[in-house]
């Protein structure tokens, strides 16, 4: 027990700090005491399954992360993790394959925890012409297909604030997902060349949107991007659905009639 105790205490401090939580602030929205968490966290005291799982939820541990807390505490794993086409989950696909077509014309796609793509529309896929097909390949990444040269880079007005925007996204990600794969691919991105020999701004009133040259039509989205609430499966927690709206009525009426 002391063992389990010692490596659960590592990690919820961990998290504790990474969040930028003192023990008190944690202690008094979980309902618990700093002396408490101060004695799990040095491996004096082993939380109980309720207890620590109140902790992970205030400090808005990932499903993922969840379940390694309470393993390391010496529990069994509380979320399931389905492949993404189990029988189980043919509900939520059908969910999100009425919101898709339903936001038609407008893009939207839906990507896992490394933005690999599970999912896209008709106005995405109008957007994609042009894209090289080995980054359309399975399993297409969203990044990839965005910042890479042969992707949508070169037709991205905006790029350097496009691009900026996205890494930052890729690094507060990172922040709060310890992950190799992701690492790889920030790397990987990040180093693709960009051609900032006429950088462009877009502005919008109220978010930065992505200013994409399509068959001679400049087009305006801004994004929006929709998750599970409460999930309890760590694939479905992953998942993420990124809609594109129109961020001017020229954008709008081309996507109506594109």
């Amino acid at each position: 027990m002391t063992t389990s105790s010692g490596k659960v205490g590592t990690l919820l401090r961990e998290w504790r700090q990474r969040k930028g939580v003192s023990q008190l602030d944690l202690a008094l929205s979980a309902d618990s005491s700093s002396r408490h968490i101060s004695f799990i966290e040095t491996g004096r005291a082993r939380p109980s399954q309720e207890m620590l799982l109140r902790l992970a939820n205030e400090l808005d541990v990932p499903v993922r992360d969840r379940n390694a807390l309470l393993v390391a505490a010496g529990f069994a794993p509380q979320f399931s993790e389905k492949p993404l086409r189990d029988p189980t989950l043919a509900p939520m696909w059908d969910g999100i394959s009425k919101l898709l077509t339903g936001y038609e014309p407008y893009p939207a796609l839906v990507v896992d925890g490394l933005y690999n793509v599970h999912a896209t529309n008709a106005g995405l896929d109008l957007l994609l012409d042009g894209v090289a097909s080995h980054l359309l390949a399975p399993p297409a990444n969203a990044m990839r297909i965005t910042l890479h040269p042969e992707g949508l880079a070169p037709r991205i007005l905006n790029l350097a604030q496009w691009r900026h925007h996205l890494l930052e996204q890729m690094t507060r990600h990172m922040a709060l997902v310890r992950s190799p794969q992701l690492r790889a691919l920030y790397d990987e991105v990040s180093a693709y060349p960009v051609n900032d020999a006429t950088p462009v701004r877009a502005e919008s009133p109220y978010a930065l949107p992505m200013a994409l040259e399509h068959h001679g039509q400049v087009l305006s989205f801004t994004s929006s991007i929709a998750t599970f609430n409460t999930p309890m499966d760590v694939t479905v927690s992953e998942l993420a659905i990124e809609m594109f709206l129109p961020a001017d009525s020229e954008t709008a009426a081309y996507m109506r009639t594109g």
